[in-house]
C-alpha cells in the first residue's frame, strides 16, 4: 500500500514523472527519477549515473526503485553504457556524474594505466559475483581429467591444474587457448590470471613502457577483452574457449547450453571486492554534499538487498531483469542472486554468498582491497617498475575514501535509518582487513605488506623485475 501511494503521488507530480528514453549517441537505456523534496544543501540534485548490464548494478536500481535517492533530494538518471571504457571515459569527461565501476578502474586511472585521471570511490558495491566459464568442448576434455562425486558430477572447485592438461593438449596440436575478460584493470582479469597461475599456467605479462598493453607476453593462455553481454555469443562463435565475467552471463551460457562454469570467484578468493561507485576527485570536491547523499542512498539499497537472509532477492531479480537495467531472463538472474549457482544443466549447488551487497562490511572501501588490486597490477606488469610499500598505501588512501563513507553512515545512524552495529567501528577502523587466507592457492595476503605478498606468489614479477 505504501509503495502504491508513493507511486500515485509521483504520478500527480506531473513535472517529476519518471521517463524512459533511448540515447541516440550511446544507444543506452535511460531511467529518470524525481526528487520529492530536494534538500537545499545539495550542490547538484540532478545527476546522471552510468552502469553496465550486470547483476551487481543492483544497488543503483534499488536506490532508484525504492525511493532512496528521492529521500536524499536527488533527481537521478541511470543510463546503461556500452562497455567499461566508454563508461570510464564519460565519467572523466563529465558526461556522467558517477558510475558503477570495476574496482580496479579508479585505481588504474589514478596511477595512469590507460586514461589518466583522479578517480575516487567511497562505496564498494558488492563482494564476489563472478565465475569462469568454458565452452562445452573444453568442459568435455576437462571432465576426462576431473575427480567425480558419488553422483558422477565433478568435484568443485575445479582447479586450474586440470585446465593446464587441456591447454597442454592444445599446444601439442599447435592451437592457442583463448579466454575473455571484460577490461584490463577488471577484477575478472586478475581473478582469471590468479586462477590460471595457481595451476601452473602463465597468463602473460603487460609491458606498458614498451607500448605493449595486450598482456600476452610469455602467455600459456591468450586473454583478451570482450564486453560482458557479448561473452556467451563470442564463445559460442568459437572466438574464445572460455571467459571470466559477472552474472548473469555465466548462467546464460548454461541456459543456452553452450558452456559450463568451472569455478566462482568466491572459490578463488573468498569475499573479494568486486565493483565500486566511482566519481572524479574534481566532481567530489565540487559537490561533496551531493556525493555524500548518493553514498547514503546506496548504503540503504545494499542493506535492503541483504536484509533478513536475502529475503528481498527475488524482488531484486525481477527488478533488474527489466530491459532498462540488466535485461536478462529473471530465472537466469535468480540462479545466482538467490544463493544458488548452476554449474551445468541440473547441477545446482548452494552458494549463499555468491552475491554479497552489505554483510561482512561489503560496502566499506578498505585500503587493503585497493592494495590487493595494485599487487596484481604489479605482478603482471601493468605497474612496470618496483614500488615501495609506502607507495601502495599512499595510492590506496588517495583513491579509496572511507572518510566520505563514514560521514554518510553516521548521518544515516543519526536519522534512525541505520544502526551503529550495521557498520565497522569507525573510531577503531584502520582500513586494513585482517590477514586473508582464503585464496585457492593457500597464499595469505597482508595488505600492510604488499611487496612481501607479491614476492610470495610463484608466477609473476617480483622485487625489481621488469618485463624484457
Amino acid at each position: 500500500m505504501k509503495t502504491h501511494l508513493k507511486e500515485t503521488k509521483r504520478q500527480l507530480l506531473a513535472c517529476f514523472v519518471r521517463s524512459v528514453v533511448v540515447s541516440a549517441v550511446t544507444a543506452a537505456t535511460v531511467v529518470s527519477t524525481p526528487a520529492m523534496a530536494a534538500k537545499p544543501k545539495l550542490e547538484k540534485p540532478d545527476v546522471k549515473f552510468g552502469f553496465i548490464k550486470l547483476t551487481d548494478m543492483a544497488p543503483l536500481a534499488v536506490a532508484y526503485e525504492k525511493g532512496y535517492f528521492e529521500d536524499e533530494g536527488l533527481f537521478v538518471t541511470l543510463e546503461a553504457q556500452a562497455n567499461w571504457k566508454v563508461l570510464l571515459d564519460r565519467v572523466i569527461s563529465g558526461e556522467l556524474d558517477g558510475a558503477h565501476m570495476l574496482a580496479g578502474q579508479p585505481i588504474g586511472a589514478t596511477i595512469g594505466y590507460g586514461t589518466k585521471a583522479d578517480v575516487i570511490t567511497a562505496f564498494s558495491m558488492d563482494l564476489n559475483g563472478n565465475a569462469i566459464t568454458v565452452s562445452n568442448a573444453v568442459m568435455a576434455k576437462l571432465k576426462a581429467k576431473l575427480a567425480k562425486q558419488a553422483d558422477g558430477k565433478p568435484v568443485h572447485p575445479i582447479k586450474a591444474e586440470a585446465l593446464k592438461a587441456v591447454v597442454d593438449d592444445y599446444k601439442k596440436e599447435g592451437k592457442p587457448f583463448k579466454m575473455g575478460m571484460v577490461f584490463p584493470v577488471s577484477t575478472h582479469n586478475y581473478e582469471l590470471r590468479y586462477w590460471l597461475a595457481s595451476g601452473g599456467l602463465n597468463p602473460g605479462y603487460y609491458a606498458p613502457l614498451k607500448g605493449d598493453t595486450a598482456g600476452n607476453i610469455g602467455a600459456d593462455v591468450l586473454i583478451s577483452v570482450t564486453p560482458p553481454p557479448q561473452m556467451p555469443a563470442t564463445m559460442e562463435a568459437g572466438t574464445i574457449d572460455g571467459y571470466c565475467v559477472g552474472e548473469p552471463w555465466n548462467q546464460q551460457a548454461v541456459f543456452k547450453g553452450i558452456g559450463a562454469p568451472v569455478i566462482t570467484d568466491y572459490e578463488i578468493q573468498k569475499n573479494n571486492p568486486e565493483k565500486v561507485f566511482g566519481v572524479t576527485q574534481e566532481w567530489n570536491d565540487k559537490y561533496p554534499n551531493t556525493h555524500k547523499a548518493v553514498v547514503k542512498a546506496l548504503i540503504r539499497a545494499a542493506y535492503w538487498l541483504d536484509a533478513e537472509n536475502n529475503k528481498n532477492r527475488q524482488e531484486a531479480s525481477k527488478m533488474i531483469s527489466k530491459p532498462n537495467y540488466v535485461g536478462a531472463d529473471v530465472n537466469v538472474i535468480d540462479n545466482s542472486m538467490t544463493g544458488t549457482f548452476e554449474y551445468e544443466k541440473g547441477d545446482v549447488r548452494s552458494v549463499p554468498d555468491f552475491n554479497v551487497f552489505f554483510r561482512y562490511n561489503a560496502t566499506y572501501p578498505y585500503y587493503s582491497d585497493a592494495i590487493w588490486y595494485m599487487t596484481q597490477m604489479r605482478r603482471w606488469g601493468q605497474i612496470p617498475e618496483f614500488k615501495p610499500d609506502s607507495w601502495y598505501k599512499d595510492m590506496a588512501k588517495k583513491v579509496y575514501r572511507p572518510d566520505i563513507y563514514a560521514a554518510a553512515a553516521k548521518e544515516l545512524i543519526a536519522e534512525g535509518k541505520m544502526k551503529a552495529s550495521d557498520f565497522p567501528d569507525f573510531a577503531k577502523e584502520t582500513g586494513f582487513k585482517p590477514v586473508q587466507k582464503d585464496f585457492i592457492d593457500g597464499v595469505a595476503y597482508d595488505g600492510s605488506k604488499p611487496n612481501a605478498y607479491i614476492d610470495s606468489l610463484k608466477i609473476g614479477l617480483k622485487g625489481k623485475d621488469q618485463v624484457k
